[in-house]
């Protein structure tokens, strides 16, 4: 599928996105012009960024006084950026905590030339000790002044296959919503549509205070999944249609005394379920004390699940043979 086909227009339609690039990068990135794609309907605000810290962090401060965006998504050195600004719900990926330390680590001083291009057609810039040191003093600030509503408003992203930064114990010290996602420093159209846009669904839902109809997953046979790729792939498409449309949750299954192997199994749906599996993976002896709309279950006889007060969706049954058919039953119901 081309990837405007995965355009959500109602996704934070009306409201104000704030995206706060990386360093050497600029309003004008692919990220951005991928953002705009996918919301059509959200108006997403991308400055470029002035090299010195102290003025950058001023124009967005001024730019969320006067624009009142409903979400900040920062990248690498914007995510520093973001966590600074206080009392916005934000999106914190990649991000560089440690920024003048992470230059030093990855480039260096000198010459560098930018990205993306500039509004101001500035090519490039030139990194200096004193920079170095203005960068310091502002991640100095960072962590200041965290309650418990706060905390509430960041999630914070980590690439998996980040090798440029790594501040994933750091923020865990002071955040509790911290994610692994499959993907790497640089974000690309991947990571945004399956990892970042999940959290703009959640963020936007918290806002418009929406109650979606609770569908629980049980993956009991998830270990099954390891060597079977088309398995892997229905079940991932499966998912990337419910999860908009319903508050998905994931459930293992077993004996009181099968703990390790339950284990196992939800370490495997976090690991290639990702961001969607985030703190909606629960281990149960029995499914049917379980509080859900719909259960989709390949094995009802097992824990009780035949006995789940909800619409008992028995998967490989006749009408939901795979997850083809699952998909077209909840399309249904949604009434596409």
């Amino acid at each position: 599928m081309e990837l405007y086909e995965y355009a959500r227009p109602k996704l934070m339609s009306g409201k104000k996105i704030l995206y706060v690039h990386g360093f050497a990068s600029s309003g004008q990135n692919g990220s951005v012009k991928t953002l705009r794609l996918l919301l059509p309907e959200a108006e997403v605000i991308a400055p470029d960024l002035p090299v010195e810290p102290s003025e950058a962090l001023a124009l967005l401060k001024s730019l969320v006084e006067e624009q009142k965006p409903e979400l900040i998504i920062g990248t690498s050195m914007g995510a520093m950026y973001a966590e600074l600004l206080h009392g916005s719900y934000r999106i914190l990926v990649n991000p560089a905590f440690r920024l003048a330390d992470t230059i030093l680590k990855n480039n260096g001083l000198g010459l560098r030339e930018y990205h993306n291009p500039r509004q101001d057609g500035q090519k490039s810039f030139i990194v200096t000790k004193a920079l170095l040191e203005a960068f310091r003093e502002l991640s100095s600030h960072c962590f200041e002044n965290i309650d418990s509503e706060e905390d509430a408003k960041v999630f914070a992203l980590f690439g998996k296959h980040d090798t440029m930064v790594d501040t994933w114990g750091l923020t865990r010290e002071h955040y509790s919503q911290c994610i692994r996602f499959d993907g790497s420093h640089y974000l690309n159209d991947a990571a945004l549509l399956h990892s970042v846009l999940p959290v703009i669904q959640w963020i936007d839902d918290i806002q418009n205070e929406v109650s979606r109809p609770s569908l629980l997953i049980a993956f009991d046979d998830v270990l099954s999944y390891r060597h079977n790729s088309e398995m892997i792939a229905a079940a991932s498409k499966a998912v990337q249609y419910l999860a908009p449309r319903y508050d998905l949750h994931f459930v293992v299954s077993g004996a009181a005394d099968e703990w390790e192997e339950m284990l196992l199994k939800r370490n495997w749906i976090e690991e290639h379920i990702a961001v969607p599996a985030w703190n909606r993976v629960s281990l149960t002896t029995h499914k049917e004390l379980l509080l859900g709309d719909f259960l989709v279950d390949a094995h009802p006889e097992e824990c009780g699940g035949n006995d789940f007060m909800g619409t008992l969706i028995h998967f490989g049954s006749d009408g939901f043979k795979d997850w083809n058919e699952v998909m077209t039953y909840f399309s249904r119901l949604c009434g596409e």
